[in-house]
């Protein structure tokens, strides 16, 4: 595999509205793993699917140095289709099947081609991943989102391709999948390009390719030595930006210096000549020649200026700026004590078998309350979000909700209209509230000007999140029960940020699933909540999730 590469030259994509992506964006990624950084809506996402062969450039081009895998964000497949057809293995298992039972029809063996020992292949690639235990006739809905994720990078994997693209692997997964995910990879031999957020994965890379400003740079080493470089930049530019200002200040003080000088000298000479008295046409003359010294000196100082403007304005486009989020959000108020969601004994059945263990389990949550949830892939975390919000109904238990409205933010974000703009599907979540304020409110979730008018299907993942954020919290009434699941799938560091002070600034109650101990700490979780082998117990302290 070491002619595996990705070669773009000239790229350039729009949207079919002509909102640009890149333009004339060139550049390589050689074999190895090199992971993919930029803030949310750069058009990582897209660049990806672009290199797939899923979407077409309006101009330039496209080259992959051998066969190709590629795994998106979000998996286009259907509840219904079993292990065996995910894997795209289905058919050839029906052959092996066939000719075991005795039919050596030619077709069959056309299917099986060289695939005669796919099933201990396959065995051997879910085992590495922790499927092992799948049957491959299983169904998708059956399966956790984590498993989802897992299944999809061994249905890539056992193609065997030479280049891998990968779209944020290790959503939905918990700590032990993400390390056998880890140990996978690091044996991969390919042409690696990973979009991640996982700064334990990007620590596995040999570098980091980080996409802004119309180019694509490539930083040797691991997220760290990327950190560390960047940090760098930063004040290389801050302290450029801070000498071009003084520079900036000193030229603008000797431009008016020289024309105060000029004025004194014009009014001495003036003087001077009427003193003189020297005729009237040598005098003219040796006025207009101190006038045309004075302005050739004050066009010497004003060009200084305006060279001394541009070294700024270049200083300060090199100083990487983060935008974070501004709300407040006081309507989503909570008294301490108020019951929320109160159940007991809540029992499910998925495809026949009890979620939880027998009796069910119990859950309250009061007041202002910063719950974490967490618990391994499979163990029933969304079926409980689900059964809180009301999406579900318990085979048994007892359920009571409180009067304020309970919002829940999928895995999926699919609260939105894909094709209505963010502006639009905000002004359904609170169509009470006037046009300007709906308008500034977006501004604060960095939906500014033309971005708010962007249709939802184009957005970026933390896009995706924000716009979603927006409705939900601002909608009427406020909610006063979040239910966040993975919340943080999907976006950058920078993006991480961002939730967190909406979070934050968020004054009711949540219940957060997420495997991110980082950002669990930064949001103030007070409460931990353990769910695993149907038994649902309260934690003191951090848990290895």
């Amino acid at each position: 595999m070491s002619d595996a590469s990705v070669v773009c030259s000239n790229l350039s994509f729009s949207w079919p509205d002509d909102t640009p992506v890149f333009h004339d964006l060139s550049f390589s990624v050689p074999p190895g793993r090199t992971g993919l950084v930029a803030p949310n809506g750069s058009g990582k996402s897209t660049l990806l699917r672009l290199i797939a062969g899923e979407l077409k450039p309006t101009a330039g081009s496209v080259t992959v140095g051998g066969t190709l895998g590629y795994l998106p964000q979000t998996l286009p497949l259907t509840a219904d289709l079993t292990v065996a057809e995910v894997l795209g293995i289905a058919e050839v298992i029906r052959a092996l099947d066939a000719v075991e039972s005795g039919d050596v029809a030619e077709e069959h063996f056309a299917t099986i081609g060289d695939d005669w020992d796919v099933e201990e292949r396959t065995r051997a690639q879910l085992d590495r991943l922790g499927l092992g235990h799948l049957a491959l006739d299983r169904r998708l809905h059956t399966l956790s989102g984590g498993q989802v994720i897992s299944l999809g990078l061994a249905a890539q994997l056992l193609r065997r391709p030479d280049v891998l693209l990968l779209d944020e692997p290790t959503n939905n997964l918990d700590l032990t999948a993400r390390h056998r995910l880890y140990d996978v990879l690091s044996e991969y031999n390919g042409c690696l390009l990973l979009v991640s957020h996982d700064r334990e994965l990007l620590d596995r890379m040999d570098r980091i390719a980080e996409l802004g400003n119309g180019e694509l740079r490539l930083y040797g080493g691991d997220f760290t030595a990327y950190e560390e470089a960047v940090r760098a930049e930063r004040e290389v530019a801050e302290r450029n930006v801070r000498n071009a200002e003084q520079n900036l200040k000193r030229e603008k003080r000797e431009l008016q210096q020289a024309r105060e000088r000029a004025d004194r000298r014009a009014s001495n000479a003036q003087k001077n000549l009427k003193n003189a008295g020297l005729p009237k046409i040598f005098a003219g003359t040796m006025k207009r020649g101190a006038q045309e010294s004075a302005g050739r000196s004050g066009q010497v100082h004003a060009a200084r200026v305006d060279e001394a403007r541009a070294r700024l304005d270049e200083a300060g486009r090199a100083v990487r700026e983060e935008q974070r989020l501004s709300v407040e959000l006081p309507d989503t108020q909570v008294p301490a004590g108020r019951t929320l969601f109160l159940g007991q004994g809540m029992q499910v059945r998925l495809d026949g078998a009890e979620v939880f263990v027998p009796g069910g389990v119990d859950l309250t949550v009061r007041g202002p309350e910063r719950i974490a949830l967490t618990g391994p892939n499979g163990a029933g975390k969304t079926t409980l979000m689900r059964l809180i919000t009301g999406a579900l109904t318990p085979e048994s238990g007892e359920l009571r909700r409180g009067d304020g409205r309970i919002a829940y933010l999928s895995q999926r974000l699919d609260l939105l209209d894909e094709d209505g703009t963010v502006a639009e599907n905000f002004a359904r979540f609170a169509p009470e509230r006037p046009e300007a304020e709906r308008m500034n409110l977006l501004a604060r979730f960095l939906f500014r000007g033309a971005r708010a008018h962007l249709p939802v299907r184009v957005l970026s993942g933390g896009e995706r999140l924000r716009a979603t954020l927006a409705c939900v919290l601002c909608a009427e009434p406020a909610p006063q029960l979040l239910l966040l699941d993975e919340p943080t799938n999907n976006l950058d560091l920078v993006g991480v940020g961002q939730l967190e002070s909406a979070l934050n600034a968020y004054k009711g109650a949540f219940l957060v699933v997420s495997h991110d101990e980082r950002f669990l700490a930064g949001i103030g979780v007070e409460r931990r909540l353990l769910l695993t082998g149907g038994t649902l117990t309260e934690t003191a302290a951090p848990t290895a999730v």
